[in-house]
């Protein structure tokens, strides 16, 4: 096999152009690449429930700081508890929880309009759509309140490698996720949504939250991606490898996907119970669903 041609940053740069979907769907277009999830790729990922286990995908939400924690930490405090409850009749208790959800430490899902490059957002929209006066008004998270079903696909890179988790910095290639494939007998199809493990999440329980960095793909993945017509991406290590060796875009499969692809993110996944599952009956797709909230005007959703 050859080694593949790493491209250069002139060459990821291209791919703003070259990878672009703006237009492929009309000019209003605010889905990109849901607009692959067709009612039969739906009908597909309902055909997959055998078992019918259902299995979290998201990390939980802790209300503490941590390295990792490159915002405010959540918070949550008590409106209501039950030390004031009668010890006869009705109480009740509720609570307060706020937090800046994108970062590398809560599961989200960034909208289209979470990434802008040289003033402009997918679709050419201009950047200034995002405001603080009106908020997010166009490729809010909200574009997608219908939801996602899908067929997902788990790759477990993390085996193919033969490590417990990918070290900060470490790059996932296209030899890689087609060795996964390989491995475990399926194939990326149009409309799929990708989930990669990379064991991140399961190093940050046992190790300890790290400094800095994060292991995730390489740019060179962004043209298998826009071919396989992968519809979402969820990753456990926030997607892209940090330091990702390219200073001036910085986050490649953010910026490209996001803003020239219209593609859909999922950072900081959890795919540990997943992934026991999927080891225990050699199944390795399954029927994906996503339910962001519905925030008016916002940039993504946990």
């Amino acid at each position: 096999m050859a080694t593949p041609k790493i491209p250069t940053e002139a060459e990821v740069l291209e791919y703003m152009t070259s990878l672009s979907n703006w237009g492929r769907w009309g000019e209003d277009d605010q889905l990109g690449t849901l607009n692959l999830i067709t009612p039969e790729k739906r009908a597909q990922a309902a055909s997959l429930v055998k078992e019918g286990l259902s299995i979290t995908c998201s990390r939980l939400i802790v209300p503490e700081g941590a390295p990792d924690v490159t915002s405010i930490p959540p918070l949550h405090y008590m409106v209501n508890t039950g030390e004031s409850a009668p010890s006869s009749g009705p109480g009740g208790s509720s609570d307060f929880i706020g937090f800046s959800f994108h970062g590398l430490t809560i599961t989200h899902l960034d909208s289209l309009c979470h990434q802008l490059w040289n003033g402009k957002m997918y679709n050419g929209r201009p950047a200034s759509d995002v405001n603080s006066e009106t908020k997010a008004t166009t490729m809010d998270i909200d574009k997608a309140q219908n939801g996602v079903v899908t067929r997902g696909v788990l790759l477990d890179i993390t085996a193919v490698k033969g490590k417990e988790w990918l070290e900060a910095g470490e790059t996932v290639s296209i030899d890689d996720l087609e060795a996964a494939e390989k491995a475990q007998g399926v194939r990326l199809e149009e409309g799929d949504a990708l989930c990669l493990r990379l064991g991140w999440y399961k190093r940050r329980e046992q190790m300890g939250a790290p400094a800095s960095g994060r292991p995730g793909l390489h740019a060179e993945t962004l043209p298998w991606l826009y071919e396989r017509g992968i519809s979402i991406l969820a990753a456990d290590a926030s997607q892209d490898a940090e330091p990702s060796g390219y200073p001036v875009i910085g986050l490649p499969i953010h910026r490209v996907g996001i803003v020239a692809m219209g593609l859909w993110l999922i950072d900081a996944a959890n795919f540990e119970e997943v992934v026991k599952v999927c080891h225990r009956l050699n199944r390795w797709e399954f029927m994906f669903n996503v339910a962001p909230l519905r925030f008016k005007n916002a940039t993504g959703s946990p």
